[in-house]
């Protein structure tokens, strides 16, 4: 979706500028027609984030992540096999080498090791890294970056979820793991997709802009831009992906915003709508209904699966 933002007014900061979106703790989001996506400014250093994501994001910001990644991911695995589905379709059973970037506490990785993927992650939370390696994962401690990819090798496929929201240079994370890919390997990027038409429907009718949230969410990507950045970086995009649209919930009354138990009543919710139709024998409906609204620029998440040429 195009956002209208011909009456915001234009702000510029080393290098970057456009119109500002939204703004909060100190920071604009702003659309940045240098970058080809929305981000915030100020930009903190790499430096700025690495005792937050290595110490303190998951005890102090997502105290809960853990304790709830563990008692959904008997519905989680619908989406994680969903991808890995797509993946085993678009490379012969030879190529099975997977790097997950940001792995969190590793339940992916899991559930491609159980398919037959060779696999490894790479985490900086010191955390959700020792979780991961409690599966029996290989998973390595660290930032990513285009220096620690050197040491990697190259891999059939490079997996980035929920990750590129959090880092100040998006464009060079993407463009290392490019470089990691081996050739007609594929790229796997999801993200929040945010500023969407739900998202912008629920804020006309009233609701604060709740998915604007620097410093933890520094860029915003929908399904256009990010496409639109990996195709600069060289890639062709081959298919898309999301995840059941909780603005939803919003639009027809039920204000989670600020009220978790309403959001995790309203998760489990949706946990339940996957699940009945996968207990069903209709997982395919499941996926197709997916990619519609993934086609229709819908859904939480822009999940994109592009090859290296």
């Amino acid at each position: 979706m195009k956002i209208d933002a011909s009456s915001a007014p234009d702000i510029a900061w080393q290098g970057h500028h456009g119109p500002a979106l939204a703004g909060l703790n100190g920071y604009d989001v702003i659309s940045c027609t240098v970058c080809g996506f929305a981000h915030a400014v100020p930009l903190p250093t790499p430096e700025q984030l690495i005792a937050e994501y290595r110490d303190r994001y998951y005890s102090d910001e997502k105290p809960t992540y853990l304790a709830h990644a563990r008692e959904d991911q008997d519905w989680a695995q619908l989406s994680q096999d969903d991808r890995l589905h797509v993946l085993e379709r678009l490379l012969p059973p030879s190529r099975r080498r997977l790097i997950d970037i940001g792995c969190g506490p590793g339940f992916f990785l899991q559930t491609a090791c159980a398919r037959g993927w060779e696999c490894e992650g790479i985490e900086p939370s010191q955390q959700a890294s020792e979780h991961a390696r409690s599966l029996g994962l290989r998973v390595h401690q660290g930032f990513f970056s285009a220096d620690y990819a050197k040491g990697l090798g190259t891999f059939d496929v490079v997996h980035m979820n929920n990750m590129l929201e959090h880092v100040p240079d998006p464009v060079s994370l993407l463009r290392a793991a490019c470089h990691m890919l081996a050739p007609e390997g594929v790229l796997v990027v999801g993200v929040p997709n945010d500023f969407s038409p739900l998202q912008i429907a629920a804020a006309a009718n009233g609701l604060p802009r709740w998915w604007v949230a620097p410093p933890h969410h520094l860029n915003y990507f929908d399904f256009s831009s990010l496409a639109k950045l990996l195709e600069r970086l060289g890639l062709r995009v081959v298919e898309r992906q999301t995840s059941f649209p909780m603005e939803t919930f919003l639009l027809m009354g039920d204000d989670y915003t600020k009220d978790p138990a309403l959001g995790r009543a309203c998760h489990n919710r949706r946990k339940s709508f996957d699940l009945a139709l996968a207990k069903s024998g209709l997982n395919d409906v499941r996926r197709d209904v997916y990619r519609a609204l993934a086609e229709a620029g819908l859904g939480r998440e822009a999940i994109i699966f592009a090859v290296r040429s």
